[in-house]
């Protein structure tokens, strides 16, 4: 029994199909499908496989001297053959995947307006409020699956990028389908265009944007409600994920629709999960117990206190009482330790507030406030993480102290790209002598020290959303719940093989694709188990995620 797949009817022929990156198979159309569907002359004579074309884009590559323009070849390579450009990022994962994402992605986005060639995705303008769903019945696909949505106003450590933050959503969903095997014929990347405070993007003659101050208030709320309204309209069993927003918007949005439908936020979410995954991975590799932890989280915005959270949650599982594990955190800002007696505490900030009486009495080495150094020298912690897109703020000072008082302190400079991050791993290591558990969120290469090579975890979320979008779309659930990213947390610590000294916290970007697999059939799992997709068996759900991965692979066409 043969098997090759059946041939896949086509509606189009000709030019059109060769136009469209969701069906172009440029020289590798068989002769026989060059017959049927008008081909003949349009493509060069000789038939090539999937593997010489890759062939071809991998010299083409060989030959950029910037990683933006090998970012921008790929792109062109995705914008006429999407199943090629696939293959070859899966092909070399490792190294590919800092191109067409972090840290790459963000000289990318403020570059975007330059480097702009063909039309992808969807901007969303304040002034086409009314064409709403109009715009949305635009897109050219049978079924949206995942959509990604910006309003560029804090893009990576790089702020206000206006609608140049597309480039983000474009990113995200091109890993959605790389490491998760979402089909991307099912994805949408949006960009809310609000206008934008970047003055610098508003005068720049190339900009593409809505040259505008940012709406904000009332206006704002209605844009996005209309927006809200219009996917539910359109795409009624859609996953909406929201990337990217700024901190006052971030929660109260995931909070205002999280019930009404299906949607998550990576920035508080996705990030909190696989940080939790490395904090997990790094106490198992030093056989300490969560509950036993202090943590400081340096940067109390949405991606920090979103770790905050998940990691709370976590410590309560383990036996802790709420009170008692919020009682482990510090959480320090512009302003130093957050407190329970300071005004102006964001919603979210509130909960996670050291309380005022327990710190009262602390060394301080400037009176009137509490500085990072203070905290570490006061409270010892085990975990220090860092989510405030400052490059150099973890100093030697600092990461000096964290080992004094531990063993194997857990240091996670998650901020990207690489020039925004708190401190590179190298020196993390050298100043802590080797006895840092470290994980990154920008790529770092492995550092040798005193003979022993450190393998540096990318604390990267490109391990968790594909994984939680395809356990949705397997499972056909209608919601996304906290249980559902805890679930994803520990799939992925287990993942981990990390025992030795310089092993790395989380498994390698190259199996990503498997350990999404495994977190989609956790996520499913618990899905049923909160009443958010229909139960099945769990032989059921392991087919209905193996059959739900789409693959880089040629299908053959008919007529």
């Amino acid at each position: 029994m043969s098997n090759e797949p059946e041939p896949l009817k086509v509606n189009t022929r000709g030019v059109a199909l060769l136009s469209n990156p969701l069906t172009n198979k440029g020289t590798a159309f068989t002769i026989d499908e060059r017959d049927d569907l008008g081909l003949h002359g349009l493509v060069p004579t000789n038939v090539e496989t999937l593997e010489q074309r890759a062939d071809r884009v991998r010299a083409q590559l060989a030959l950029e001297t910037t990683d933006l323009g090998r970012h921008m070849l790929l792109r062109g390579v995705q914008d006429y053959d999407e199943t090629l450009f696939l293959r070859v990022i899966l092909d070399d994962i490792v190294d590919l995947m800092p191109i067409v994402y972090t840290p790459v992605v963000g000289e990318a986005c403020q570059k975007f307006s330059q480097i702009y060639q063909h039309h992808r995705g969807l901007f969303l303008s304040y002034p086409d409020i009314d064409r709403m769903e109009e715009m949305l019945r635009s897109v050219p696909h049978d079924e949206v699956a995942v959509i990604v949505v910006t309003d560029g106003e804090r893009i990576l450590g790089l702020g206000d990028q206006g609608s140049d933050g597309l480039g983000i959503p474009i990113g995200k969903l091109s890993l959605y389908s790389a490491c998760g095997g979402i089909d991307p014929a099912t994805t949408l990347p949006i960009v809310l265009d609000v206008g934008t405070n970047n003055t610098d993007r508003r005068d720049d003659p190339d900009y593409l944007g809505w040259r505008h101050e940012r709406i904000v208030g009332p206006d704002y709320d209605a844009f996005i409600e209309a927006f809200v309204q219009a996917v539910m309209r359109v795409f009624p069993d859609v996953m909406l994920q929201w990337e990217d927003f700024a901190e006052h918007h971030a929660h109260l949005l995931l909070d205002r629709y999280r019930d009404r439908l299906c949607t998550f936020n990576d920035d508080i979410q996705g990030t909190a999960t696989v940080a939790l995954a490395a904090v997990v991975s790094g106490l198992r590799q030093s056989g300490r117990a969560l509950s036993e932890q202090r943590v400081v989280i340096v940067g109390a915005g949405s991606a920090g206190s979103g770790i905050a959270e998940q990691i709370v949650a976590a410590m309560v599982a383990d036996g802790l009482s709420e009170a008692d594990a919020r009682s482990r955190f510090y959480l320090v800002d512009r302003v130093g330790l957050l407190t329970d007696d300071m005004d102006g505490l964001l919603t979210f900030q509130t909960p996670l507030a050291q309380r005022h009486d327990v710190v009262a009495d602390w060394t301080r080495a400037e009176e009137g406030t509490t500085s990072l150094v203070d905290v570490i020298e006061n409270a010892h912690p085990s975990v220090l993480i860092g989510v405030t897109g400052v490059f150099g703020l973890f100093t030697e000072e600092v990461v000096r102290a964290m080992a004094a008082h531990n063993e194997q302190p857990i240091i996670m400079p998650l901020s990207n790209p690489t020039s925004r991050a708190e401190a590179t791993a190298s020196d993390v290591l050298a100043w802590s002598e080797g006895r840092a558990l470290v994980a990154t969120g920008s790529p770092f290469h492995p550092v040798e020290l005193d003979g022993v090579t450190y393998t540096i975890a990318q604390s990267n979320n490109s391990y968790i959303f594909p994984g939680v979008g395809l356990g949705v779309r397997a499972s056909k659930a209608t919601r996304v719940t906290d249980e559902m990213f805890m679930v994803a947390a520990h799939a992925l610590a287990n993942a981990s093989d990390a025992r030795e000294l310089g092993d790395s916290l989380l498994p390698p970007l190259s199996e990503v694709r498997a350990v999404s697999r495994k977190i989609a059939v956790a996520v499913g799992a618990e899905a049923q188990r909160q009443g958010v997709a229909p139960e099945t068996t769990p032989e059921e759900l392991d087919a209905a995620v193996e059959a739900t991965m789409w693959r880089a692979e040629y299908r053959p066409f008919t007529s």
